[in-house]
């Protein structure tokens, strides 16, 4: 399992939620967001790495992954865009003798572990394993065979990165599975959908999902991210 991430720093972080929470407090809502992904990512059973989008955020993580009792190898991500990151991420994970590897975000933490953990299953019997986004991309990606070819010409952050994926698989004749679809936290209008989740989950005395997530959310003011 390998969990890409990028330092909580003010102003970098969550930077399309700048503008309806601010910098200091769209920063601290996404170490939130890392704490809860690394937190979930201590009950999968499987070796974990934290892949740092820059050098100089590897020991801001390290800092993340030991508040959260998780033992993680911690890298930095390498490649020009994201197709050529996950790509190095895998190979790497695969030449070290693992039998697959999945890549997942940061900004999905009310993930279910458990969707984990099914796609580290899939990736056994699968080439590809997709978690498909609301957005059009997805959440997680799985190997068990390293296909760059997966990744070329894909117009990242763009409503049509799923689609294109799954169209490339089928063209090079890669077996596909695909998890039931989830959501990533990106824009305001995802961040309201991720707080009435959760205000739902505790409603209804469900566990939740992303505790330290929802008990920043719950410190907010409600207008708080919703511009």
């Amino acid at each position: 399992m390998i969990v890409f991430a990028r330092a909580p720093v003010a102003g970098e972080a969550k930077t399309r939620l700048i503008r309806a929470l601010g910098a200091a407090r769209a920063a601290e809502l996404y170490r939130c967001f890392v704490l809860d992904t690394l937190e979930s990512a201590c009950r999968v059973s499987a070796d974990v790495t934290v892949a740092a989008a820059d050098p100089q955020h590897v020991d801001s993580l390290r800092s993340l992954a030991d508040e959260a009792g998780l033992e993680a190898a911690l890298v930095s991500q390498r490649g020009a865009n994201l197709g050529e990151r996950i790509v190095n991420a895998v190979r790497d994970a695969l030449d070290a003798g693992h039998r697959g590897a999945v890549v997942i975000g940061s900004d999905s933490p009310s993930l279910p572990q458990e969707r984990v953990q099914e796609s580290l299953h899939l990736c056994t019997e699968r080439d590809l394993v997709l978690g498909p986004c609301f957005d059009g991309g997805y959440y997680l990606i799985g190997m068990s065979v390293l296909r760059p070819e997966l990744f070329r010409d894909i117009a990242w952050s763009s409503a049509t990165v799923l689609a294109d994926t799954i169209r490339r698989a089928r063209e090079i004749g890669a077996s596909i599975g695909l998890l039931e679809p989830w959501y990533d936290v990106d824009t305001p209008a995802d961040l309201r959908l991720l707080r009435v989740h959760l205000a739902a989950q505790s409603l209804a005395a469900q566990p939740i999902s992303c505790p330290r997530t929802w008990q920043y959310l719950s410190g907010l003011p409600e207008e708080a991210g919703t511009q």
